[in-house]
């Protein structure tokens, strides 16, 4: 259970396993790691994609029209971890598709096949307990969403439970891009940094980060900026076999 952000801002690229298909994901997240991301989010495609902006719906709802399952985005899990042992590695997914692989087995093959952590967007730290027991037991890392609506008590709560870091959600809303990073941002990152800061756990900020200028502006106040829906979109619109590399040159561009 090892996520470390190099220099910062950190960059975290999510990626929907899958689409436009399973290999290319693996050669795509290798072209990222290799270009500067620090982690990975493999994101498990789900019929019904309920936080996500029309971009990462669209990418889900192809990969899932291809079958794509749980258990394949473990597999490229495996072979990402086999090919680059040091990179971040994290399963991003809806609840439904882990509690029909049951929470148990879904803990335990996560952690077999090499990820540091995972990302329950609709899992509540309210209603986690089963969860962070089986995540602690596999020595995964909780990695919980912090919205700027959220009470001071509730921040200190998705603190004590995360581990890796705390996804600071840039703002209110669904996932896509934006001309400028949200005031609330920065707003949100100091709240959390009363209850984080002495855990020493970092936070990630994301929602709408999809240019230099963006990573700059959540570097002056965050530790890793996320990568969605800009990433999404380019290899959307993208042949298969040119993705990689050219995900390889935004994150690049992002890193310089």
């Amino acid at each position: 259970m090892s996520i470390e952000f190099k220099k910062k801002p950190g960059i975290i690229a999510y990626l929907t396993a899958g689409d436009p298909d399973l290999a290319t994901t693996r050669d795509i997240a290798l072209a990222a790691i290799d270009n500067g991301a620090d982690v990975i989010e493999l994101g498990v495609p789900f019929s019904d994609p309920l936080a996500d902006g029309p971009v990462i719906q669209r990418a889900s709802e192809r990969a899932v029209a291809r079958g794509v399952r749980l258990a394949d985005v473990l597999e490229v899990a495996r072979q990402l971890r086999k090919a680059r042992p040091a990179c971040g590695l994290v399963i991003f997914s809806y609840l439904n598709p882990v509690v029909r692989m049951g929470m148990k087995r879904f803990c335990a093959q996560t952690a077999e096949a090499g990820a540091d952590g995972v990302l329950l967007t609709d899992m509540i730290v309210e209603e986690a307990g089963e969860y962070l027991v089986e995540m602690k037991a596999n020595n995964l890392a909780p990695i919980f969403l912090a919205a700027p609506t959220s009470p001071d008590v509730r921040l200190k709560a998705i603190a004590a439970a995360s581990q890796g870091f705390v996804y600071a959600i840039s703002r209110v809303g669904i996932t896509g891009t934006q001309q400028r990073v949200a005031d609330d941002a920065s707003e949100l990152v100091a709240r959390l940094r009363a209850f984080t800061g002495p855990l020493g756990i970092p936070i990630a900020v994301g929602f709408g980060i999809s240019n230099p200028e963006h990573v700059r502006a959540v570097g002056q106040f965050a530790d890793a900026a996320v990568i969605g829906s800009a990433l999404v979109a380019l290899i959307e619109n993208t042949a298969p076999a040119d993705a990689p590399a050219a995900v390889g040159r935004f994150i690049a561009g992002l890193r310089a």
